[in-house]
């Protein structure tokens, strides 16, 4: 039987303690068998084991063995190359991953230092984490609970959970038993750990602690969730594994020509396949995939997206469901008054006026049956009495002549019985609590300045329009009075009331959170809201902001759990608000759409939120209002708490993805020019065009600074009304495909053109023509790969210039130096004249590309 259906006496006896708590003996054999109040922590891995991860890639293993391959060859120059490149590569991933989360560590952050127990019938002061099972635990307003336990005193106790169950609202805890399963959020005999007491005191006695506590579950979920790979990276591996076999095989064939057909010497055949696979291998991809992520990382910090892991950037681009936790991230994570009933009639609270009698005595009541404080700097209370002062206030600021003379001088305080406080005054008493409750007291209402006897048309109006509040969603006060001298208060008093109005109450979502919902439709995505309040009041949000729509299907986590899995499935499409849910079915929600082939965002700000955070795709935590751990579950922290942040964030992903796609195209357009080249050469036993040296300057010169420079390209808003790509969808697929092979071969007709332009008249003019031609062929190129679209249909790229600008000008040092010729083996024959031939050649590998751009816009137009 669950705890909180047996009785005090009972828990008490299964826990083998008493009120008085627990003996020093007793404590030292339970700290010895069920350990300390502590987390526990998986240990990293070390910085020297992430740096070796990051060559088990295979292109890595293929550079490494031709750096190998080139040093027994004596090509150490190439090697050093080579070497220095995929070891940046590796500090970088070695950097990005040691940035890696601790939620952890952040789980026990919310612990307070010290909880005050009692132990051998005294009460003693001891750290948190010695506290242990059968712990009696003293409470009070202000202290956060430690461990979990049952409810044995509450003297006006509320808990605000809202971390844990993601309920906005502070929980009134009882001391009586429930009956039935009750789900986490209603189990209110119950203490959690992590838990914020913001009124009353009492004690509770420790049944779970670490990690068997509900925090301790939601670590555990943390340690068991796994990481996904982005799209981007599982596009990037694919690629990888198919680039790496078709170089090798392509490798092979060459070898074997050169040595077998060509009759060379091996260790040049073998030096030719190296340059080949050096010429086909993109190494320089990492690097600038990083270097594209990093700045798009910066450009989101300014627009308040902070990003912990690069991969989301590209991951923001490709979601297609966002499941979105309410309180706090599409609501205000306050309680606002919306609407004031009074004389019979509702109306917007601008409308209270103290002029009416009415009016004047709820805004007394307002002010003086509340325990909560609000000042400019600070709001402490319950969130309900602090809307009710901040609603004062307002008034107050609007007619500043408005002051309330008198002052409270007694108090009944609120409890779950009466569903009431009272308070009384020089001349009154004033009494707030559920309008059901109120009225069987109330024997007068109050229109204007007039009092009469309530009749029972009267109650159905009231009682009609707090069934309609509550319908909406909104959390609804009534208030009643009555003359009566000053005395002290009791529970008699609370009768032959007079009543006076309702005020209803709601956590109001953003202003934002509308036009953001609707941008997610326009962009392809849907938005889902997942929280662990009551249903009417989350389809209520839901609704207004545009979540829930006709059609669409409220499913509560009881129902949730009594779901298989296809069930789920069948239904999942249709629901868009999920309702009293806990952790564990947050994280079956997103796996089902994952299990779809969605791209999944979760938004959360509490604790209970960091297992989902950290399965999704992409988690995406809270700023401000945002648990430590949640912060560190997440890839990405809104720092505004904007739920629209997170579209301009899916802005900027999507366009990031659109940029590197244009680079790695960019990228193998130019080396399938290269491979052509060497190829054809290979079978017609043609000199070799490119020497090893010739290879790493175009790879580190004009693959990386284009390259880069297109990953920088501005990108278009536009780009929000395109769906969202599938997960599954390669990087290179058929049609990028085709025009990679059509650019590159475009390039290759004018660099073997150049190469026989130098043939005519030495093999060491051929090879050297045939490279500089491919360079000023690629640096060219860098402008057309910006876009599908014709150059001239695209703003200035400023990057893209510098980078022709610094590429142009190493070549031209490097052919128009002798000094140079000797290291980078240009020929010596070379003159003006040829140059003048190698930029002819460059400059029409361009302008062909360029009309098949405007021929392609045309057609699709």
């Amino acid at each position: 039987m669950p705890i909180y259906n047996q009785t005090q006496k009972e828990v008490l006896e299964q826990l083998s303690t008493s009120m008085e708590g627990l003996s020093n003996e007793k404590v030292k054999k339970r700290q010895e068998q069920y350990g300390l109040n502590q987390m526990n922590q998986s240990k990293p891995k070390s910085p020297v084991l992430i740096f070796l991860e990051q060559y088990k890639d295979l292109l890595v293993i293929v550079l490494i063995c031709a750096a190998l391959i080139s040093a027994f060859s004596g090509e150490y120059v190439s090697t050093a190359v080579i070497l220095v490149v995929i070891t940046i590569n590796a500090i970088l991933g070695t950097i990005q991953t040691l940035k890696a989360r601790k939620s952890l560590e952040s789980l026990q952050k919310l612990s307070t230092p010290h909880v005050k127990v009692l132990r051998n019938g005294q009460m003693e002061e001891i750290s948190s984490d010695q506290l242990t099972i059968g712990d009696i635990v003293c409470v009070e307003a202000g202290d956060v609970i430690e461990g979990d336990g049952r409810i044995l005193e509450a003297a006006n106790l509320q808990i605000n959970e809202s971390a844990l169950t993601g309920e906005s609202l502070p929980q009134e805890k009882t001391t009586e038993a429930l009956s039935g399963e009750q789900p986490l959020a209603d189990q209110t005999n119950m203490a959690f750990s992590s838990g914020l007491v913001t009124n009353g005191t009492g004690k509770y006695v420790v049944s779970s602690i670490g990690m068997d506590t509900q925090i301790g579950h939601i670590a555990s979920m943390i340690e068991n969730a796994q990481e996904r790979k982005t799209p981007l990276q599982k596009s990037l591996d694919e690629f990888s594994v198919k680039l790496t076999i078709s170089i090798c095989v392509i490798c092979a064939i060459i070898l074997a020509i050169n040595v077998f057909l060509a009759h060379e010497n091996v260790l040049d055949a073998l030096l030719i396949a190296v340059a080949l696979a050096v010429a086909a291998i993109p190494e320089a991809l990492g690097s600038i995939v990083t270097i594209v992520l990093s700045i798009s990382t910066q450009k989101m910090v300014k627009e308040n997206a902070i990003i912990k892991q690069l991969n989301a950037v590209e991951s923001l681009g490709c979601v297609s469901i966002i499941c979105s936790d309410k309180t706090g991230t599409l609501t205000q994570n306050k309680m606002k008054v919306m609407d004031v009933f009074a004389n019979q009639e509702a109306f917007p609270p601008e409308a209270l006026d103290a002029g009416d009698h009415c009016h004047d005595v709820l805004l007394k009541e307002c002010l003086l049956c509340n325990n909560a404080i609000y000042r400019e700097d600070a709001q402490i209370g319950d969130p309900t009495e602090i809307a009710l002062l901040e609603l004062f206030d307002n008034y107050g600021k609007k007619d500043g002549d408005y002051v309330v003379e008198t002052e409270r001088m007694d108090e009944i305080p609120f409890d779950s019985t009466r569903k009431m406080m009272s308070i009384n005054s020089k001349s009154h008493l004033y009494t707030k609590g559920a309008v059901d409750e109120l009225l069987k007291r109330c024997t007068q209402i109050l229109i204007h300045d007039q009092k009469r006897p309530i009749t029972n048309e009267d109650k159905e109006v009231i009682l009609s329009k707090n069934e309609y509040y509550a319908k909406k969603g909104l959390r609804v006060l009534g208030f009643a009075y009555k003359n009566m001298e000053p005395k002290p208060l009791d529970f008699a008093d609370e009768s032959d009331l007079c009543f006076v109005g309702m005020v209803a109450q709601m956590d109001p979502p953003r202003q934002e959170s509308k036009d953001a919902v609707e941008k997610c439709r326009i962009a392809g995505i849907k938005p889902i809201m997942i929280t662990g309040d009551h249903a009417i009041t989350a389809q209520s949000i839901a609704t207004e902001i545009g979540i829930f729509n006709e059609g669409d299907v409220v499913l509560e986590g009881s129902q949730l759990e009594k779901m298989s899995e296809d069930e789920l499935d069948a239904i999942l499409p249709k629901v868009s608000v999920y309702a009293r849910v806990a952790p564990e079915h947050k994280i079956r929600i997103v796996k089902a759409w994952q299990k779809r082939n969605e791209i999944v965002a979760m938004t959360g700000d509490g604790v209970n939120d960091a297992p989902a955070l950290k399965q999704s795709d992409i988690g995406v935590a809270m700023g401000i209002t945002g648990t430590e751990v949640s912060k560190d579950a997440a890839s990405m922290i809104l720092m505004d708490d904007n739920f629209s942040t997170i579209v301009k964030a899916v802005i900027t992903g999507r366009n990031v993805y659109t940029n590197i796609k244009n680079a790695i195209t960019y990228l193998l357009s130019g080396n399938f020019s290269a491979i052509l080249a060497v190829v054809y050469t290979s079978v017609l036993f043609l000199p070799t065009p490119f020497t090893a040296v010739h290879l790493l300057f175009i790879n580190l010169i004009t693959d990386s600074l284009p390259a880069i420079a297109i990953g920088m390209e501005k990108g278009s808003d536009d780009i929000l009304k395109q769906k969202p790509r599938k997960s599954d969808d390669s990087i290179l697929n058929s049609k990028t495909l085709i025009q990679i092979g059509t650019e590159g071969l475009i390039i290759f007709v004018f660099v073997i053109t150049a190469y026989y332009l130098g043939n005519e008249v030495s093999p060491a003019l051929a090879s050297t023509m045939a490279f500089a031609t491919l360079c000023l062929s690629r640096l060219f190129h860098g402008f057309s790969s910006r876009s599908a679209l014709p150059l001239y249909k695209l703003s200035i790229n400023v990057y893209s210039c510098l980078a022709f600008a610094v590429g142009a000008g190493l070549l031209m040092l490097i052919l128009l130096v002798p000094g140079l010729h000797g290291l980078f083996t240009v020929a010596q024959d070379l003159t003006l004249q040829h140059i003048g031939l190698i930029v002819l050649c460059a400059f029409a590998s361009f302008i062909c590309i360029q009309l098949l751009r405007v021929i392609k816009t045309t057609i699709k137009k």
